[in-house]
């Protein structure tokens, strides 16, 4: 059977662990059948050994085509079980043999399937804390301890030592499958917001990532570290990259009233457009639930709480006003943006504590001449403090695309500086420590001001038009120190 289906006889192979030894069904290029493989993973089992042998069956050396895996799972939540086993397995191969955690999976498994991760642990003692305060929905208490033999409390309440992760899903397979949806479905909520959080934070560990745009090019390099021992060198590189935006277009931000909960929306204050969406909500630290939207604008997209809607400036619309200003701001954006990345590369262990901790990320690139880069990226105001006097001076592009990362201060002359801040749910670029003599000019230089808990504050236009406002502003007021900052 099976030299039938390499010779092209039978398109369909079955085989089991007993097959999955010694034996080899790619797409070899020695081989009449080269069409590729679909492999289904039905009933991975408890050894994830014998699965992650069973997938090597069709994905070796010497093949026309790399399979397509399909790994299989019923409704019954539990089952999760066993393809989390093989995730976690398949991650940890991945960073043992190449180095890179994603090689071994090949992306054949999200980040939430691996049940056995931090962020899983994390969610898992939530679920605890949920299940203790009777937070839970048809599933108390007692009836937890009662069905899976588990004891969350001792004589001073909720445990310490609570049972592992481990432990817990193993005893969710003992439940019926009303109970192992309750359970579950809780805790992949709790997971997803985790996992959501950490990568909206910028902290969750995704491995090695490649950048991709249509141009890298290295504009500076300079060594800021030399081993005393080897001589091997560590650079902080400076990266001109130039990205082609793809803003949404009117047709598909119109599909998204298939949806019967959208609306469209104008902001009278500034006659910008967007589509409002349901977003998922999010379950806070004490139990409640947040509700939340989704703004999605012709180049970007934000959640946040739904509260805070009452407080922003965004008016529902008919479709002909949103057209024109959806329409309007498309025409103002440009077709590429060039934006400047620092990467530190070469020999890292050596000085990894120094680097930066809110973000460590490693990330690769190939750069137009062909220079491949593998390296930590590290903001603009890291590199300020370690180059002191000979820190990179910025232009007003480079400052307004800076400050609307969100992570760093710029400080100016006479005594001001531009920091990102957030008022009713939307990101601007906001000047303080300006004097009251100095209000008029800058009103005049195009800041526009409101006044907030009685307090007058100034902002500067976040579109192309705030470019034009800082170039004026730093002619008069150069920049003079960067500052990090966490992200607001």
């Amino acid at each position: 059977m099976t030299y039938a289906f390499m010779d092209d006889q039978k398109r369909i192979l079955i085989f089991s662990d007993a097959g999955g030894t010694g034996r080899s069904y790619h797409a070899d290029l020695g081989a009449k059948n080269q069409r590729l493989r679909v492999h289904y993973l039905l009933e991975p089992g408890w050894k994830a050994d014998a699965a992650i042998q069973g997938l090597g069956r069709t994905n070796r050396t010497n093949q026309a085509q790399p399979p397509l895996f399909r790994p299989v799972a019923t409704d019954v939540k539990a089952e999760k079980r066993f393809l989390s086993t093989i995730a976690r397995r398949l991650d940890t191969l991945g960073a043992i043999t190449r180095g890179q955690r994603q090689t071994g999976g090949q992306g054949l498994f999200r980040p939430e399937d691996n049940l056995e991760s931090p962020y899983a642990r994390d969610a898992l003692r939530q679920l605890y804390r949920r299940i203790y305060r009777g937070d839970l929905a048809g599933c108390s208490l007692g009836a937890f301890e009662d069905a899976t033999g588990l004891s969350l409390t001792d004589d001073n309440g909720l445990k310490d030592d609570l049972p592992p992760i481990t432990t817990f899903l193993n005893r969710l397979l003992a439940l019926t499958i009303d109970m192992q949806a309750v359970l579950f479905s809780a805790f992949e909520e709790l997971l997803d917001a985790r996992i959501e959080g950490a990568i909206a934070a910028g902290v969750y560990d995704l491995g090695l990532e490649t950048l991709r745009a249509e141009s890298f090019r290295v504009t500076d390099a300079r060594v800021i570290y030399t081993h005393p021992g080897s001589g091997a060198e560590t650079q902080l590189l400076t990266i001109a990259e130039k990205r082609r935006n793809t803003p949404t277009s009117l047709a598909d931000a119109l599909d998204w009233l298939d949806d019967p909960k959208a609306r469209l929306l104008v902001n009278s204050r500034s006659n910008r457009a967007a589509v409002q969406v349901p977003a998922t909500s999010l379950m806070l630290d004490d139990g409640t639930i947040e509700p939340r939207l989704r703004l999605i604008r012709p180049t970007e997209a934000s959640t946040f709480p739904a509260k805070i809607m009452e407080d922003t400036h965004w008016l529902e619309a008919d479709r002909a006003a949103f057209t024109a200003a959806w329409t309007a701001e498309l025409a103002e954006v440009l077709e590429f943006s060039e934006t400047t990345l620092h990467i530190v590369a070469g020999l890292l262990l050596p000085i990894w504590k120094q680097l930066p901790q809110d973000e460590t990320r490693v990330y690769r690139l190939q750069t137009d001449d062909g220079q491949r880069i593998i390296g930590r990226r590290v903001s603009p105001a890291w590199v300020a403090s370690t180059l002191a006097a000979d820190a990179p001076k910025l232009s007003a592009a480079q400052v307004h695309a800076l400050v609307l990362e969100g992570k760093t201060v710029v400080r100016l002359a006479e005594g001001m500086e531009l920091h990102r801040s957030r008022v009713m749910g939307v990101n601007r670029i906001e000047l303080s420590g300006f004097t009251e003599a100095a209000k008029d000019r800058l009103k005049a230089d195009g800041f526009f001001s409101e006044i907030i808990s009685w307090k007058l504050r100034l902002f500067c236009p976040t579109d192309a038009s705030g470019v034009k406002v800082l170039d004026r502003l730093l002619a008069r007021c150069p920049v003079t120190g960067l500052h990090a900052r966490g992200g607001c």
